[in-house]
């Protein structure tokens, strides 16, 4: 029996040079996949919550010893956004102290913070409705999630001051 030679290489072998190939595309991939999620996740949002972390440290005491008072306070505040038209709406603000007698002569002051663009911001002004309801109306708010920041003062100090989640939709 004799054995015949073939000089003619098998088209389905695996090479080095094959697995190099693959090696560096599926890295490539990996690492492109990579770059382009973290260009969109630092284009929309940079990061930045505040822009001095050394004043916001500062102020750190004082915001423990006012968030004490306003629960000794133990103020009812209930807010409700409802929309008047496709972009505006009117934000009601109802406020208690804590025997439930509605607040009177105090002065109401939100802002409905979009979590991802600074310059997308809404303040909201307040007109006093009677028996502790406040209405303020929104313009131009768009659909999504904003942070609303309600605060009130008292003779002229922050009383109450809250942060809360809310999602806008048609």
């Amino acid at each position: 029996m004799t054995m015949v030679q073939s000089n003619m290489k098998d088209p389905k072998a695996i090479t080095g040079k094959t697995v190099l190939v693959w090696l560096l595309a599926f890295f490539g991939v990996i690492f492109t996949a990579n770059a382009v999620f973290i260009y969109l996740a630092l284009g929309s949002f940079p990061g930045v919550v505040v822009e001095s972390s050394y004043e916001a440290g500062q102020a750190y005491n004082e915001e423990i010893a006012a968030a004490k008072a306003q629960a000794d306070l133990n103020w009812q505040v209930s807010t409700e956004f409802t929309r008047t038209s496709s972009a505006d709406g009117k934000l009601v603000v109802t406020a208690n102290d804590a025997q439930g007698t509605p607040l009177y002569g105090v002065v109401l002051h939100a802002l409905l913070r979009n979590p991802v663009h600074d310059d997308a911001d809404v303040k909201v002004d307040f007109t006093a409705d009677g028996g502790g309801r406040y209405v303020g109306t929104v313009e131009n708010l768009a659909d999504g999630n904003w942070t609303l920041i309600l605060e009130i003062e008292q003779d002229g100090e922050r009383k109450f001051r809250s942060e809360n989640r809310i999602f806008v939709k048609n």
